[in-house]
């Protein structure tokens, strides 16, 4: 630009006014002192080596199919009122952001078609991305012993799922007023289904995760994933407990704090795979007290097999908003991930196979 073009405008005026925002500094600065026993303690701070724009994310092999990002929206809901709103919300976030999803149980539909649209969301999720049904190990269990096993073809067809959830729950079932009793070992259970079965299968816990005896015969199956629904996060046996009279959910309280937190599961999940044993499931979905996007890094990137993470309870309290608001939900924590990756790294090295 030549001098003469140099538009004639006084030095002052063409500097920002800052004042509002030196205003916000000097009232939110003592508001904003950070405690060391505060810290996040997992992350080094790397802000010298990446820069902007942040990179997309690379796409994540799942089911036969591929996600966009490595986030998996968690069993959740059916049934009720506000049920198909939730579902359908959820399905769009998926649609538009690339993730996968599993439908909350859907044990009604086996009886019954008065909910089925509140389930039926392949049309608004779109065949590209992973959309699995979901039942609970007492009504698999039930299935398998009076060789009706082929119900759950029909389910998943009509529901144009490309798999089935299993969620092992015999806590859950125990401490419900309405529950049912589970008679077999469920990973029994599971292995005479997969000779009857020839669609795929996920294998989650309901809030209080799997121990590493559970962990090792579930790793041995020809499963999808594993998802670790662990101890931390939404707690259903706690939700049950809690429909109980007083006396019962006095006598019941103590189980409630027994569990194995994610980050305990992928530690006894890295150490057997380091040790040399062979598993044929190598794909995890890490669950439960996944509260954001960092716990969500840290997690995925800690284990040594494929995993990606999941969520429910947050996805549950934007879905039922305007989509607009699930939409910021999930485009905060794409960015918030993205922004992990560029800007951190782990504190404890990812081990290598």
């Amino acid at each position: 630009m030549a001098i003469a073009d140099i538009p004639d405008t006084p030095v002052n005026e063409m500097i920002p006014d800052d004042s509002q925002r030196k205003s916000d500094h000097i009232n939110l600065s003592l508001k904003s002192q950070t405690l060391v026993n505060e810290a996040d303690n997992r992350f080094y701070y790397e802000p010298m080596i990446s820069g902007f724009p942040l990179k997309p994310l690379e796409t994540t092999p799942f089911a036969g199919k591929v996600m966009k990002v490595p986030i998996w929206v968690s069993s959740m809901t059916g049934g009720h009122l506000s049920s198909g709103k939730i579902n359908r919300n959820l399905a769009m976030a998926c649609k538009e952001f690339g993730m996968g999803m599993g439908l909350g149980s859907c044990r009604m539909l086996l009886s019954e078609e008065t909910y089925f649209n509140d389930f039926n969301v392949r049309s608004i999720i779109g065949d590209e991305n992973p959309l699995f049904a979901n039942l609970g190990i007492a009504q698999i269990e039930e299935m398998v012993e009076r060789n009706e096993t082929d119900q759950l073809r029909r389910l998943i067809d009509r529901l144009q799922a490309d798999g089935l959830i299993i969620h092992v729950n015999p806590l859950q079932e125990w401490v419900q007023p309405e529950g049912n009793i589970i008679h077999h070992s469920p990973v029994d259970t599971i292995e005479r289904l997969l000779d009857k079965i020839d669609f795929q299968l996920i294998v989650k816990e309901v809030g209080q995760g799997f121990g590493p005896k559970s962990i090792h015969r579930l790793l041995q199956l020809p499963l999808t994933a594993i998802e670790f629904g662990a101890f931390g996060g939404t707690n259903f046996s706690k939700v049950e407990i809690q429909r109980n009279p007083i006396l019962k959910q006095e006598l019941h309280q103590p189980f409630v704090n027994v569990g194995v937190t994610a980050d305990e599961m992928v530690d006894l999940i890295n150490d057997m795979v380091l040790s040399g044993n062979k598993f044929i499931c190598n794909q995890l979905i890490i669950s439960g007290g996944i509260h954001n996007y960092l716990d969500g890094y840290y997690l995925t990137q800690k284990s040594v097999l494929p995993a990606i993470y999941a969520q429910a309870s947050a996805f549950l309290k934007y879905s039922q908003e305007d989509y607009s608001v699930l939409q910021q939900f999930v485009t905060a924590q794409i960015e918030g991930f993205k922004m992990a990756r560029n800007f951190l790294t782990l504190k404890e090295p990812k081990r290598s196979l």
